[in-house]
């Protein structure tokens, strides 16, 4: 794992789009390496998921989201942050997809995939007054991903604040991360990337008859990782791509798939894998092999 470096380097990179409304759109690009990617969308998502929306634009329509509440998932997974709330969910890809142990991506879709410019926005109009805050995001094919609104001192709920009252304070979120990613003023407020945490997952899909015995195999995992001590979460997943072999766990650390875990190997994979570092390899997915980065 690459070390965690808490300053952004400045792009000093600043790009003004005119408006056919006689205004124009400010972008400031930042790095978008995935180190500052996932602190940034962590303090967003999970810190101020009650001040920012999040959404596509494109001429003639607009989708925007508002977070009900803290998000009930925010993980990465394969490339993916996800984030899941009680009413909708989003992925974005933040870091390289390589795919499960059936259909790896390839190296093309994986670069037009992730994401490749990030940058913070303000739009003006024609008077040449910002009206709206947010960040952007595109893909290797320069296509947006998504944009995350953030507060506007001209909005008040559903409604516009009387001309010429603005609430200023609403901006403080967007010039204090402005300060870290964008100027480098500022250090990460993290030690370490706040998604990227150790975990070993249990398939919980009903794809495939056998992972839907998938209980007593998290359960011995829980048991088997607390026992260690080890700084590992465990946690449930959707499909993990091999379907009938279950059931199925993953170990994100290095990528390692198993299969057919019944309760009664859970202690042996535990101890040799993520205490000694020693793969079980009678349970590996693809058989014998190591999966290759």
């Amino acid at each position: 794992m690459s070390q965690f470096h808490p300053w952004v380097t400045p792009l000093n990179r600043v790009i003004k789009e005119p408006s056919l409304t006689g205004g124009y759109i400010e972008h400031e690009d930042f790095d978008c390496n995935c180190d500052v990617l996932s602190s940034l969308l962590y303090t967003l998502f999970q810190q101020n998921w009650h001040q920012v929306g999040v959404g596509h634009i494109v001429q003639g329509g607009v989708l925007e989201l508002e977070f009900p509440a803290a998000p009930k998932i925010c993980i990465l997974y394969d490339g993916y942050l996800t984030v899941v709330t009680e009413s909708w969910h989003l992925h974005l890809c933040i870091e390289a997809n390589l795919g499960g142990p059936h259909c790896k991506t390839p190296l093309e879709l994986r670069k037009q995939r992730q994401v490749s410019r990030a940058a913070f926005y303000r739009r003006f109009n024609a008077e040449g007054i910002p009206r709206s805050w947010g960040i952007d995001f595109w893909n290797g094919a320069s296509e947006n991903l998504m944009t995350i609104f953030l507060p506007n001192p001209y909005v008040e709920g559903e409604n516009l604040l009387p001309e010429g009252k603005p609430n200023l304070t609403k901006l403080e979120l967007y010039h204090e991360l402005r300060d870290i990613y964008v100027l480098g003023k500022k250090p990460i407020p993290f030690d370490k990337n706040p998604l990227k945490h150790a975990y070993i997952s249990v398939c919980t899909s009903s794809r495939c008859l056998p992972s839907q015995n998938w209980k007593p195999t998290f359960n011995e995992l829980k048991a088997a990782v607390e026992k260690t001590g080890l700084d590992v979460e465990v946690r449930t997943s959707g499909c993990l791509e091999v379907c009938k072999l279950g059931p199925v766990v993953f170990y994100s650390e290095d990528r390692t798939w198993y299969t057919r875990v019944k309760p009664e190997v859970v202690e042996t994979i535990v101890n040799q894998h993520l205490v000694e570092g020693k793969k079980v390899t009678v349970h590996c997915y693809p058989p014998e092999s190591v999966e290759k980065k």
